[in-house]
């Protein structure tokens, strides 16, 4: 099966899946390329209202493939600084579901999502002192941001796996879930994230990823929205809201 990134939009939650079983999902130069555009394709769509990021079958994703190493090791990681900063940048919450290794470029990719759910079992590492590659700068403040200076230093300095427990308790992850669990608790947890409104999240994201000069915009925002009005009227009303910041007009 060729190497690919396979997507699909279900009641409002896109899904991204790393597909490349050969090699336990390692992304390829052409597929790290192909993430930036997709993503903007999703970011695009208004009937797109989250994301969630996976891969096929028992492992999310090995990294890079090491074979695009052996070319030109500087432009394959500017592909996937590129993929990992479009993946941040995505204006919507997105979210990691990971089952198996998530190493190398992997666990660059699930870090640059808003949220991680693993599964019991799973394995995490930054494995570029196996390999004698620096870094990249982005991809080290975005780490030590989750999980601090010295739960990041442990990972780049020995490249060492980490079980999900672990990765739990320094940050790294968010929920684990029994083996079995994890598809159930994404579906629950994506089913929330729609309901909500879009103009809190997207604010907030904004805000946590350090926007300071968007405070005006947002305020902005939320003025010309009825969002905070009908929050507001359902939790007095004691029904579901229906936020329609975002949300396309018919006609």
């Amino acid at each position: 099966m060729e190497p690919q990134l396979l997507h699909s939009v279900t009641d409002s939650v896109a899904t991204v899946v790393i597909r490349h079983p050969a090699k336990r999902n390692a992304m390829t130069a052409e597929m790290w390329r192909a993430l930036p555009p997709l993503l903007d394709g999703l970011a695009a769509d208004p009937a797109v209202r989250a994301l969630v990021l996976t891969g096929e079958g028992g492992t999310f994703c090995a990294g890079a493939d090491i074979s695009t190493l052996r070319g030109s090791p500087e432009e394959a990681q500017r592909l996937s600084v590129r993929a990992e900063e479009a993946l941040a940048a995505f204006p919507k919450p997105a979210l990691a579901a990971v089952r198996g290794h998530c190493v190398g470029g992997g666990a660059q990719l699930a870090a640059a999502c808003d949220l991680r759910f693993a599964e019991e079992g799973a394995l995490f590492g930054v494995t570029p002192a196996k390999l004698g590659v620096v870094y990249a700068a982005s991809a080290t403040r975005r780490l030590v941001s989750l999980v601090g200076p010295a739960t990041a230093k442990y990972l780049l300095f020995s490249g060492e796996l980490i079980d999900a427990a672990r990765a739990l308790r320094t940050g790294l992850v968010d929920e684990v879930l029994p083996e079995g669990r994890l598809g159930e608790r994404v579906a629950q947890f994506t089913r929330i994230l729609v309901s909500r409104s879009q103009l809190t999240q997207a604010a907030a994201k904004e805000f946590a990823d350090g926007r300071r000069d968007r405070e005006g915009h947002w305020a902005a925002q939320a003025r010309g929205s009825g969002d905070t009005a009908e929050g507001v009227a359902a939790f007095l009303e004691r029904r579901q809201p229906r936020f329609t910041w975002g949300v396309p007009t018919s006609g």
